[in-house]
């Protein structure tokens, strides 16, 4: 049998077990006990029947302490589910280890639809610029945030209005952690070998490159600055492959999620070892803005160096025209919910 009929079976039986009127009484129940239990725990006071000022500040303070804490846990195991399920999915339907594959279709455009749904419903996320990208193939150089998920938000939007995927260059490593790979192939992760590379481009495919990688994600702080070191492996791609580079940046990426934990000490060991030491905490409902800038062309005439760095002034003069430095994570959920002006 198969799994979604298993699944289907098993939601009518329990549906079956508790009617209408004892799911609303079990709802009410759970939501009383989950109000109640915070207070008991930390012996809040009434006053009159209420809650007195003081509690309640207190209480709002462990809320806003505990929830960016908790949303990070049940981001971390919805990624480990969906890896599981899509590692089940893969097995059962013999999908082809290519991941240009037609039989990737489904589930990808499953992916792309309610990743594109989750964009717009909370962070009200706007692509600026999708003109800009080429009909043909070419590499997207964006900035690294903690938690770069405004890069599958515009992945999800490419895929389902043009039908077109954009590769994503992701870490060696990550392809090793158990389950995970099929969630990077859905996605359109490679390994990022050179080799590799130009024949995704060779192909037609849109490559996506965060030249700062893990060190821009948890070791650029607030001010939004580059960390790329001298890496100009993707301007060598580009002359190579003679593709346009597309320049990218989104506003408030880096308030969605932040490290904490940022120290010599850490960044030392990163170095040394590529071992990640700062956590990561929150998902916060902030406003996301990407922002594609116009293409730079293949020149035959110019350097790799110079390339990357003409890419890297491209990124920052993007950042410094829609981006308010330092970032804060209250603003950018203001600009979420409160009104705003459409660029």
């Amino acid at each position: 049998m198969k799994v979604e009929s298993c699944l289907y079976n098993m939601v009518n039986f329990v549906f079956s077990i508790f009617p209408d009127e004892r799911w609303m009484e079990i709802g009410q129940e759970t939501m009383a006990w989950f109000t109640h239990l915070p207070i008991n725990w930390i012996g809040f006071t009434y006053e009159d029947g209420h809650l007195s000022y003081g509690n309640l500040f207190l209480l709002l303070f462990l809320l806003l302490l505990i929830l960016p804490f908790s949303f990070g846990m049940i981001l971390s195991f919805l990624i480990f589910v969906l890896s599981i399920v899509l590692a089940i999915y893969k097995k059962m339907n013999n999908l082809s280890e290519d991941i240009l594959s037609t039989s990737w279709h489904k589930p990808r455009h499953f992916f792309a639809r309610y990743l594109t749904k989750l964009g717009k419903t909370i962070h009200d996320h706007e692509i600026i610029g999708m003109e800009h990208l080429p009909e043909g193939p070419g590499i997207i150089v964006f900035y690294h945030g903690t938690f770069h998920i405004d890069y599958f938000f515009l992945l999800s939007r490419l895929y389902l209005q043009r039908g077109k995927l954009c590769i994503l260059v992701a870490d060696k490593a990550l392809f090793y952690v158990p389950g995970l790979k099929p969630l990077l192939q859905v996605m359109g992760g490679i390994p990022g070998s050179k080799a590799e590379c130009v024949e995704m481009l060779k192909k037609g495919c849109l490559l996506g490159i965060a030249p700062g990688g893990a060190r821009e994600a948890f070791f650029s702080d607030e001010n939004y600055n580059l960390l790329w070191g001298k890496r100009k492996g993707f301007a060598q791609l580009a002359l190579e492959a003679k593709v346009p580079i597309i320049p990218m940046f989104t506003k408030n990426i880096k308030e969605v999620c932040r490290g904490y934990g940022r120290t010599r000490l850490s960044r030392w060991l990163y170095e040394k070892t590529r071992f990640i030491s700062t956590p990561m905490y929150g998902y916060f409902p902030v406003k996301l803005c990407t922002y594609l800038g116009e293409p730079i062309p293949y020149d035959p005439n110019t350097t790799a160096e110079e390339l990357a760095e003409k890419t890297k002034v491209a990124i920052e003069n993007l950042r410094d025209q829609y981006q308010k430095v330092p970032g804060n994570i209250l603003r950018a959920v203001s600009e979420r919910f409160g009104k705003h002006n459409k660029d």
